[in-house]
């Protein structure tokens, strides 16, 4: 799993829209690995047929992944 995989995991346990997220990637067996950016987990859940809220909320966890790492 990407670095972005392992960090969105540390949320699973939330109920909110990111937490949907993380559990939604974590049981995901094609979850991109690499490259770790944003393009990639967005065309892939595009390719899943995602809403655009599901895309907005993956902007949000990856702007505080960008600065924490």
């Amino acid at each position: 799993m990407s670095r972005f995989g392992q960090w969105l995991a540390s949320f699973s346990g939330e109920e909110s829209a990111i937490g949907n997220l993380a559990r939604d990637a974590a049981a995901d067996p094609l979850w991109p690995d690499e490259p770790d950016e944003i393009a990639v987990f967005r065309e892939h859940l595009e390719e899943l047929g995602a809403m655009e809220a599901v895309l907005e909320t993956l902007q949000r966890p990856w702007e505080q992944y960008e600065v924490w790492s």
